[in-house]
């Protein structure tokens, strides 16, 4: 296949651009990445040696990008059908925003202290320091949702009740969430619990989540 796309599996950044290529009925080459032992193939590709990276062979080189926000970016100009960027000019910025705080304030503020704690850690042989995840689910989850649960409104979506790049991003970070054995509490944001359930229920998330959750299981269960 033309488009190779590097990393693992449960990255939140890596089934991004997986859920956008499910979405847009692109196939693709998934080349799994461990980031503790990276090949010389992916560090060639990844100058800041992060996953997702990218190639399209169809391309004479340098035919290769990194970052999962530019390689979305790159699919949905090579195949802007059904599109994930607004077209009005405040809506995209508006897209563009809640992917900017997905990869950012989330991946920080949920990922890192639950997935990393939780999974990451037990899957290298190291402890988890609980009171990491205490903190953040008592300051920087309910930070995270209220504003999420403020900005949904009465729309199912984020901007402009359409299914856009803010949907996938914002939903991806919460699969990980999930992952952790944390979830949004439908008693206090019922809106963004609703989302999430939504988000996950699609085809293109769906068949993400069933194919890592064995893998994110036995890792939570191994002693």
């Amino acid at each position: 296949m033309a488009l190779i796309l590097y990393g693992g599996s449960v990255s939140p950044f890596v089934r991004k651009v997986r859920v956008v290529l499910a979405e847009k009925g692109v196939e693709y080459t998934l080349v799994p990445v461990n980031p503790f032992q990276p090949s010389p193939e992916f560090l060639g590709v990844s100058p800041l040696k992060k996953m997702p990276a990218f190639v399209d062979t169809s391309l004479p080189p340098p035919n290769s990008l990194a970052d999962s926000s530019v390689i979305c970016d790159y699919i949905e100009h090579k195949y802007p059908s059904p599109p994930f960027y607004p077209q009005e000019p405040y809506a995209r910025a508006r897209a563009l925003w809640f992917e900017e705080y997905a990869d950012s304030q989330m991946a920080a503020n949920i990922v890192r202290p639950f997935f990393f704690e939780r999974i990451i850690k037990k899957l290298i042989g190291q402890q988890a320091d609980e009171t990491i995840c205490e903190t953040a689910k008592a300051k920087h989850l309910p930070e995270v949702c209220a504003y999420l649960e403020k900005e949904l409104g009465a729309g199912e979506y984020f901007v402009s009740n359409t299914f856009s790049i803010a949907d996938i991003a914002v939903g991806t970070m919460l699969v990980n969430l999930h992952h952790s054995g944390e979830s949004v509490d439908a008693s206090r944001w019922p809106k963004l619990a609703a989302f999430a359930e939504r988000i996950t229920a699609r085809a293109s998330f769906k068949a993400l989540i069933d194919e890592e959750t064995p893998f994110v299981q036995n890792i939570r269960d191994a002693a």
